[in-house]
């Protein structure tokens, strides 16, 4: 079966813990889309883990791990992830690269740093990991496949003259950097093609084949249904479409086997970069107060190490991520970090120019939208390692209730802890 893991919200929904979980049962995990540019944190046996581009099931030795063909892939930050975590005592995973995946490039982040330097005040909020660059190449047609890394000199050459014809033309008059050199270009590709030669598959092939096989496939997404470049926040959005539904293009898999979809759910709000965000705490001390209690040790991206935008659950925006993911289960976490409020408030509805909507509107109109807010009593207590639904406090029952009906679909599980097992399953 396909299970696909996503998030409903801005990203950071801890789905790196449920995918390190849920890999217990999975042959096969595969990174479908984005890049390096968000990380996703994980505390297992092993120890604490961010990771980037690497599927956050590689802990186990019975998982594949795949780079689907919807992937930026950085070549040496993916080799480079691999050698930290065998360092660490991690056994070498088994990983396959997908021979149709698009590779990365050095000047893909100088040309995001220079964009964002460009732009200055009204700047995106970029990783500068060059994801918008290489999903640009992409599109226009001068983005560089795996596959092509194995063709012969004169193919590579010639593609390297039309993308540096291109690119060095604004890096002179656009951004006055120093142009591209078409030799040292050659020379990186020639690299990178030794160091993923031996990981490189027909991933497409191998996961039909797989599917026929019953095998257990996980297909994991970064980031969130708001982080969407069609249906999230736009501009404010990432560059590659975050949604279950295109699990099955950056895997390569027919879209009818996906038969379960997981998204997950933060049960409190939180976000990193410039965008909408209208549960947002505008109070700086009661915001760090939850970040300082939220996730393990707190709630910093784990890529750039930003402190996260924080804010109340917004049912509002998590109905709509859950409905435009066709969430099928919905797992929340960070549950035990709201144990220290008293009181609990939930954005039930917006108000835009004095009507209260419950519908998530588009970019222009959600910049005008107020919280409307239902006040909830708080468990105020300690909640992490309880195992049992009904051992849980009733406010802490009824918040999650309120939420289920609220957003309209099945929370299935209930994280109240940063580690693999901490977790309650729900009837």
């Amino acid at each position: 079966m396909v299970t696909a893991i996503v998030g409903a919200n801005w990203g950071d929904e801890g789905k790196g813990k449920i995918t390190d979980m849920l890999g217990e049962e999975s042959d096969i995990i595969v990174r479908f889309q984005g890049g390096s540019n968000a990380g996703h944190t994980i505390i297992n046996n092993y120890g604490k883990f961010a990771l980037h581009l690497l599927p956050s099931g590689v802990f186990y030795d019975h998982t594949t791990s795949i780079i689907g063909n919807g992937v930026a892939l950085n070549i040496p930050y993916l080799f480079n992830e691999i050698n930290e975590l065998v360092k660490r005592g991690v056994p070498q995973p088994k990983i396959l690269v997908s021979d149709r995946a698009q590779i990365l490039m050095p000047y893909h982040v100088a040309f995001d740093e220079y964009e964002e330097e460009r732009l200055g005040k009204k700047s995106f909020g970029s990783t500068k990991s060059g994801i918008a660059p290489f999903y640009s190449d992409k599109y226009a047609k001068i983005g560089i496949q795996v596959s092509e890394l194995f063709q012969d000199d004169d193919a590579l050459k010639e593609k390297i003259e039309r993308i540096c014809v291109q690119k060095n033309v604004i890096l002179k008059h656009l951004y006055n950097k120093p142009e591209l050199d078409q030799a040292e270009i050659l020379d990186t590709l020639h690299k990178y093609r030794d160091m993923v030669a031996p990981y490189v598959c027909d991933v497409s092939a191998y996961l039909r084949k797989a599917i026929k096989e019953g095998k257990n496939i996980l297909l994991e997404g970064q980031l969130g249904s708001l982080k969407d470049p069609d249906h999230g926040i736009y501009p404010m959005v990432t560059s590659s479409s975050t949604l279950a539904a295109y699990g099955a293009i950056g895997a390569g898999i027919p879209p009818y086997e996906i038969k379960r979809i997981v998204t997950v759910v933060k049960a409190y709000s939180s976000a990193v970069g410039a965008g909408e965000f209208v549960s947002e705490i505008l109070d700086e001390e009661e915001a760090d107060k939850l970040r300082k209690h939220g996730g393990d040790g707190g709630e910093y991206g784990a890529t750039t190490g930003r402190p996260r935008r924080m804010g109340w659950f917004d049912a509002v925006a998590t109905r709509y991520g859950c409905e435009i993911q066709g969430a099928t289960e919905v797992v929340l976490t960070v549950l035990d970090c709201l144990g220290y409020l008293k009181e609990i408030p939930v954005c039930v509805g917006y108000e835009i120019d004095g009507e209260v909507v419950k519908d998530f509107p588009v970019t222009e109109k959600l910049a005008k939208a107020k919280p409307v807010y239902k006040v909830l009593p708080g468990w105020n207590c300690d909640i992490s390692g309880i195992k049992e639904y009904d051992k849980l406090p009733k406010e802490c029952r009824d918040y999650i209730e309120f939420i289920e009906k609220e957003i309209g679909v099945p929370i299935k599980m209930v994280s109240n802890g940063p580690k693999r097992h901490d977790i309650i399953h729900r009837a």
